[in-house]
């Protein structure tokens, strides 16, 4: 389930900012869900079964909403400051594109009828902010669905969510931080590439 949670997370974020000027932070939450409910209406089949197709659709939402640069940054930490700039463009690529396909068939099996936004309590004068949501599973439980917006440029954009409390770039900092010491930053992005199939330019 928690594959297919963060798989609609991600879709989140690209949802989220198609009316983000001037919306509320639960609005852009709101929106997110009901948008990706329209995108996948009668779809479903068509896209399980053509791969292509399914990242197509992804990426044509999220590429042109998701900052990709600002995720990457996040999730690397201090590497990000060390790293150059073709480091950090090809990582930002890679990174993208292994989280779209991972996630990519989990979005197929995500109902948006079981996310419940809750009333939103922070202060949307503030940088960044929270709208906190639930997810009813299909024991009839429900998990805590929070994410964590910041406010760039008078739009509120998603970069960080936490599912039961676990956050989505300290997991992935994680995760590559380990990675990283017992390799190299280099190594990584380039096991990275392999993942998403990135083609290295000769």
């Amino acid at each position: 389930m928690y594959r297919i949670v963060l798989a609609t997370v991600l879709i989140c974020f690209a949802l989220a900012t198609s009316n983000a000027r001037a919306a509320s932070p639960s609005d852009v939450i709101q929106e997110a869900v009901e948008l990706l409910a329209e995108g996948l209406e009668g779809r479903k089949e068509e896209l399980a079964a053509d791969k292509d197709a399914l990242y197509a659709f992804i990426d044509s939402i999220l590429m042109p909403r998701f900052d990709r640069r600002f995720a990457a940054g996040a999730v690397l930490g201090k590497h990000w400051r060390k790293a150059s700039d073709e480091q950090k463009d090809r990582f930002v690529n890679a990174f993208y594109l292994t989280l779209l396909h991972r996630y990519a068939d989990g979005i197929l099996e995500f109902d948006t009828d079981r996310v419940e936004i809750l009333p939103y309590k922070g202060d949307a004068n503030k940088r960044t902010t929270e709208v906190k949501t639930r997810v009813r599973l299909d024991d009839g439980s429900n998990i805590p669905v929070h994410y964590t917006l910041v406010n760039r440029d008078d739009e509120w954009r998603m970069f960080d969510v936490k599912i039961e409390g676990v956050s989505y770039v300290v997991n992935y900092r994680k995760e590559l931080e380990s990675e990283i010491r017992s390799s190299s930053l280099e190594n990584v992005i380039a096991r990275l590439e392999n993942d998403a199939g990135i083609v290295a330019s000769e």
